[in-house]
């Protein structure tokens, strides 16, 4: 799983990663019994303090997203059941509003957003089929 941040969303970054999580965990991306990166490897690969991701992890093991086993690490627990296609598209038309936002802000036209975001989804594709092959 890739973690994308913004440190200048205003929103914490230990809720972004619990988001994150929470978004992969119920929409099939992560599966009951995989395992979450370290905690000292995931601070350093997104350049965060180490607490910061203790915190994100507490948080999810409160909410009863991942749970911890002595020595092996963090995995997603069962029960996460796939958000329904209507909650998975308001999240998504929640970012693409913000993008939206942004190309405008940035005067960018409707014809170049959408091309540039084909380009995008395109781009995801190929690291994915590559990633799949690894």
């Amino acid at each position: 799983m890739t973690f994308q941040l913004n440190f200048k969303s205003g929103k914490a970054v230990y809720l972004q990663l619990v988001e994150q999580v929470q978004l992969a965990a119920a929409s099939g991306v992560l599966r009951t019994g995989d395992s979450l990166p370290g905690i000292r490897s995931l601070a350093e690969e997104l350049r965060v303090n180490r607490n910061t991701i203790a915190r994100a992890y507490t948080e999810l093991e409160s909410l009863g997203v991942i749970e911890t086993r002595a020595g092996k690490g963090c995995f997603v627990r069962e029960n996460n059941t796939p958000f329904r296609k209507d909650v998975r598209r308001k999240a998504l038309a929640e970012t693409i509003d913000q993008a939206v936002v942004n190309a405008h802000h940035l005067q960018i036209g409707k014809d170049d957003f959408l091309r540039l975001a084909e380009e995008r989804f395109a781009t995801f594709e190929g690291r994915r089929a590559r990633a799949a092959q690894s």
